[in-house]
C-alpha cells in the first residue's frame, strides 16, 4: 500500500493537470447552461460524466505506476486522443506533422507513396481505390483489395494510420503488399517501389463521333479550372461544340468539397448541387449552380463504381437528381460524410467528421451510395472471331466497287478502339452515348 501511494503522488501533477482542465470545461458546460435553469430536469448532454473521468484518472494513473516500461505524458495523452477519435468513425483521426503534411500534399496533387486510397477493415485495410498512374495501379492492385500484410508484417492488431505509415517511406525502396482478394483462394504478393505520387486530376480524350471523353481520377484545387481547360480542347479537337461528354469517376475517391462543386456548376444551369448538415452552425449550408452549363445541354454519361467516393459522388448524385446524366456502372462507395481538418499547433491537426451531405433531392448517400440508372459490370472483352457464315456482298468474286467514299474527320482512331476494346463498361457508354446524339440530331 506504500509503494502505490508514493507512486501515485509521482502522477499527481500529471493527473491534477489533467482533471483540471476535464473540470474546467465541466464548469464551462454548467455555466453555459445556466440560463436553461428553468428546465432543472433535462441533464445538459455538455455535462462531463465525472465517474468515466475518475476512470480514466485512474487508468491512466495505473499505465504510468506499473506498467512494464516508461512512458512518458505526452504519448499518453496523444495516445487517449487517437484513441477518443478512433471511437468515432473511420475518417476522424489525430494528424501528426507528417500525416497533416500528407493532407496538405494529396489535396494539392502531389505525394509520396504507392498510390492508394484506404479506410480501416478487419483484420487489415481496404482499398478504397489504386490512383492512376502510381505504382499501386501499375502493378495490378484493385479497389476492394484487402491487405493482410505489409512487409510480411499481419495487420491483425495495426491501425489503419499506423498501417498506411508504414507504407510510406524513402522514395524507390521497395515494399511487400499481402492482399486478399474476393474470389481469389490464395492470398496475392505484390512489390512495389514506393516513389512520387504525382497526380493530374483531369484526362481528356476526344473519342469521335462528336464525344469526348474526361477522366477525373481525384479532386484537388485546381480540378474545377483543369475541367474548363480539358472542355474547351476537346471543343478545339472537334471544332465546335461537342455532341456528348463520358464523365469517368469511377476509383475516384473524393477529394476537395469546393472541387466537386465546382464541376457540378460547370454541367449545370442552376439548382441546387449539395448540402450539409452537422452540430455547429459552420457545417451547414446550401451550395447552389450559377447559370450558365459549360456543355450548352449536350447529353452527359457518368461512369461509377464501388471505387467511387465521397465528393465523387456528390456530382454524380447532384447529376443525377437533376437529370442532367445518366449514371451507368456499379454502386459508388457510399461516403457521404465530410471531413474538416482543423490546425491544433504547428505540428498537429485534427481531422474531424463534422456534418453530413446530402443530394439535392435531400438523399443521404452514407452507407448506401449512389445507385446507377443503368447497371452495367465490368468484364473482360474476349475477342470474338468472325463466323464463317457471315457473307456480304463484297465478298462475291465480281462484285461491284463502292462509287462513294466517306469525307469524315471524325473517325474512331486505334488510340481510342484500344481504349474501348480494353473497358466493357466504357464501350458500353460509348454506344448508349452515340445513340443519344443519333437521336437527338434526328429531332432537331
Amino acid at each position: 500500500m506504500v509503494n502505490q501511494v508514493s507512486l501515485k503522488r509521482l502522477t499527481a501533477s500529471s493527473l491534477c493537470l489533467l482533471l483540471s482542465v476535464f473540470l474546467s470545461f465541466s464548469i464551462q458546460a454548467s455555466e453555459t447552461g445556466a440560463d436553461k435553469a428553468s428546465q432543472p430536469e433535462k441533464k445538459s448532454s455538455e455535462q462531463l460524466p465525472l465517474d468515466e473521468l475518475r476512470l480514466f484518472a485512474e487508468v491512466y494513473n495505473r499505465i504510468k505506476s506499473t506498467y512494464v516500461e516508461e512512458v512518458d505524458d505526452k504519448t499518453l495523452i496523444k495516445g487517449a486522443i487517437a484513441g477518443m477519435l478512433d471511437s468515432l468513425d473511420p475518417h476522424s483521426r489525430y494528424l501528426d506533422r507528417q500525416a497533416f503534411d500528407d493532407v496538405q500534399d494529396s489535396s494539392s496533387g502531389q505525394y509520396g507513396g504507392l498510390g492508394v486510397q484506404v479506410v480501416p477493415e478487419d483484420g487489415g485495410i481496404k482499398i478504397i481505390t489504386p490512383l492512376d498512374d502510381s505504382p499501386a495501379k501499375r502493378a495490378g492492385i484493385r479497389a476492394g483489395d484487402r491487405v493482410v500484410k505489409i512487409n510480411n508484417s499481419p495487420l491483425r492488431n495495426v491501425k489503419a494510420e499506423d498501417a498506411m505509415q508504414m507504407m510510406r517511406g524513402e522514395m524507390g525502396e521497395m515494399i511487400h503488399l499481402t492482399i486478399r482478394r474476393e474470389g481469389f483462394d490464395e492470398l496475392l504478393e505484390f512489390d512495389l517501389i514506393r516513389e512520387i505520387i504525382k497526380l493530374s486530376s483531369i484526362r481528356e480524350l476526344w473519342l469521335g463521333n462528336g464525344i469526348g471523353y474526361i477522366r477525373i481520377s481525384q479532386f484537388q484545387r485546381r480540378t474545377g479550372f483543369d475541367l474548363s481547360e480539358a472542355i474547351d480542347s476537346l471543343s478545339e479537337q472537334y471544332g465546335g461544340k461537342i455532341k456528348g461528354l463520358i464523365l469517368d469517376m469511377r476509383d475516384n475517391p473524393g477529394g476537395v468539397l469546393t472541387a466537386a462543386e465546382s464541376v457540378s456548376n460547370a454541367f449545370l444551369d442552376g439548382g441546387l448541387i449539395v448540402s450539409t448538415r452537422g452540430k455547429v452552425s459552420e457545417s451547414n449550408y446550401q451550395f447552389y449552380a450559377d447559370k450558365g452549363d459549360l456543355l450548352f445541354g449536350a447529353p452527359i454519361i457518368a461512369l461509377i463504381n464501388s471505387g467511387t467516393a465521397s465528393a465523387a459522388e456528390i456530382v454524380a448524385g447532384a447529376l443525377q437528381d437533376h437529370k442532367r446524366a445518366v449514371i451507368i456502372g456499379t454502386r459508388s462507395f457510399g461516403k457521404g460524410s465530410v471531413q474538416t481538418v482543423m490546425p491544433l499547433s504547428e505540428n498537429a491537426a485534427l481531422k474531424l467528421t463534422t456534418s453530413r451531405y446530402y443530394t439535392p433531392s435531400g438523399r443521404s448517400i452514407q452507407g448506401t451510395g449512389i445507385s446507377p440508372d443503368i447497371e452495367i459490370h465490368q468484364r473482360e472483352i474476349a475477342d470474338a472471331e468472325q463466323q464463317e457464315s457471315e457473307v456480304y456482298e463484297s465478298d462475291l468474286k465480281g462484285s461491284l466497287p463502292n462509287d462513294s467514299f466517306s469525307t469524315s474527320k471524325d473517325e474512331i482512331t486505334e488510340e481510342v478502339q484500344r481504349a474501348l476494346d480494353n473497358d466493357f463498361q466504357l464501350a458500353e457508354a460509348f454506344n448508349l452515348l452515340r445513340g443519344i446524339t443519333i437521336l437527338s440530331l434526328k429531332s432537331n
